[in-house]
């Protein structure tokens, strides 16, 4: 059966429509006259920078925000209304970048939350069993009823969350960075399965920074800029740097460059770690990290590299070997003594671990140094804005000031926000997992030009991660397979080799 052609596309009903949707919160327009058109079968891209409208209009296509001006359509049909959340989910639903799973209720639970009775008072154990295993044998999701949530993988986590959403009846999933905390392997089955949910009558609404993963699994791309719609094609006709002048506005110039000078063999290393282990992690690990070097820690999602960068920072205690900061081991495990030694830290995710949400960016941006902001107890909160402000110009964090809730930032700036307070003891090592996940293009950029900066005063960097792009400015990967050290390239590798490393291809 031949695919349809353009006309017969522009003829179907659209699966979910907005149009001339404007949204907005008191002097704010969030969206201004956007339109989207998902037509069923096709996986679509909705891609822009951070603060860009695309989280309102998730908010507005889910009926948690009604439109100001404007209407959403599912099927040609106008949508429910929005205090019909039954009818809402029977539509349409999101898998978040940040889960809605319940983690100390099982999957079964989780599968049927608000549901578990199915009509009745008493909740019918066997029953509520059985009818959870036939959903996701049904979806193929291959994971136990009776697990505790906590206790499954990210990727896991996200299937359930879609066969949760499919048991309302919705065929429309939209998918909110899926990718932002999964290694290479899993981010392949992800889209396995959402092309075999594709071909079952599932269409998927994909969000993402990673503009190479939108043009591997969509076949249309909408972008957004500054609350507006700017185009929509399909992806076979829109060319990467069209698509990124559509989404800045402009052409994006090449990396600024900072003057680094490579640190002879002979400078002592700010970071050495010898015969680190953590059994089934990590085994005998040694390495070493110069004054105004980046290194590059790379591997996939078994290889042990997260596991290492949190032993280093304290997190986790290692079993043997050491960690040393400018030749003085660090005698006790723990995050307080690796911050003393000189050590900053940037996690892997910022909501859970990067941040605290209820705080300005201020406080966030100085939790790292409260003895800089004042004597016995008392912070000054004119010191803390002083140094918050600073760090809100270095690190071109666009924010009203230091006061404003961290909330409230886009999850570039919030990222930004994270980097400030790991910079602000003016750390000997830098140690940074996953740095760009769920950012934008520009706001990679001016991180990576922060990491370069960093190092062209002296700091030691290392990179954990296994995004290509975060590694582009490093003088060396180290590539780790299984907790061991399987590789190691010097600036100008090529992307299939190491590609190829990591996933045990070579």
């Amino acid at each position: 059966m031949a695919p349809p052609t353009e006309s017969e596309l522009a003829e179907q009903v659209p699966i979910a429509e907005a149009v001339g949707v404007t949204k907005r919160f008191g002097r704010n327009t969030a969206l201004d006259r956007v339109g989207l058109r998902v037509t069923p079968g096709r996986t679509h891209a909705l891609v822009g920078r951070n603060g860009a409208g695309k989280s309102t209009l998730v908010s507005v296509l889910t009926g948690l925000a009604p439109p100001d001006e404007g209407e959403v359509r599912f099927h040609g049909e106008p949508s429910p209304a929005p205090a019909d959340r039954d009818g809402w989910r029977a539509r349409v639903a999101c898998v978040y970048q940040r889960s809605t799973i319940i983690p100390d209720l099982s999957v079964a639970e989780n599968l049927f939350l608000g549901r578990q009775g199915f009509g009745k008072r008493i909740v019918h154990w066997r029953k509520l069993r059985a009818s959870a295993r036939e959903l996701l044998d049904t979806w193929q999701v291959p994971v136990d009823v009776d697990m505790l949530a906590r206790d499954l993988s990210v990727e896991h986590r996200q299937l359930v969350e879609i066969a949760r959403s499919l048991s309302y009846g919705a065929r429309f999933i939209i998918l909110d960075e899926p990718t932002a905390q999964l290694d290479g392997p899993a981010i392949k089955r992800l889209f396995a399965r959402i092309r075999d949910l594709q071909a079952q009558g599932v269409t998927f609404l994909f969000i993402s920074h990673h503009l190479d993963e939108a043009y591997e699994i969509c076949l249309d791309i909408t972008v957004f800029r500054d609350a507006r719609h700017v185009l929509t094609a399909p992806a076979a006709e829109l060319g990467k740097p069209e698509l990124i002048a559509a989404m800045t506005g402009d052409t994006v110039a090449q990396d600024s460059q900072v003057v680094r000078h490579t640190p002879t063999p002979a400078t002592r290393p700010a970071l050495e770690v010898e015969g680190l282990t953590r059994p089934g992690e990590f085994e005998d690990l040694g390495f070493a990290v110069r004054p105004g070097e980046i290194v590059g820690l790379a591997g996939g999602g078994s290889s042990g590299r997260t596991e290492v960068a949190e032993t280093i920072v304290g997190l986790r205690k290692a079993a043997a070997g050491s960690v040393s900061v400018g030749g003085v081991p660090l005698r006790r495990s723990g995050v307080v003594p690796a911050l003393r030694a000189g050590i900053g830290f940037v996690p892997r995710d910022r909501h859970d671990e990067g941040l605290v949400p209820e705080m300005s960016i201020g406080d966030n941006a100085t939790l790292t140094v409260p003895h800089q902001l004042g004597r016995f107890g008392l912070l000054s909160g004119r010191t803390r804005n002083m140094l918050a402000g600073k760090a809100i110009r270095d690190l071109d964090i666009k924010a009203e000031g230091p006061g404003q809730s961290v909330s409230e930032l886009s999850g570039g700036n919030q990222q930004k926000v994270v980097y400030a307070r790991a910079l602000a003891t003016d750390p000997a090592v830098l140690v940074l997992i996953s740095p760009t996940a769920g950012v934008d293009v520009r706001s990679k950029d001016t991180l990576r030009g922060v990491l370069r900066t960093a190092a062209a005063g002296g700091t030691a960097v290392l990179v954990v991660t296994d995004e290509l792009d975060d590694l582009r400015d490093c003088d060396r990967v180290l590539v780790l397979r299984h907790g061991r050290f399987a590789a190691e390239y010097e600036q100008g590798w090529d992307d299939r080799e190491l590609v190829a490393a990591m996933e045990g291809l070579s």
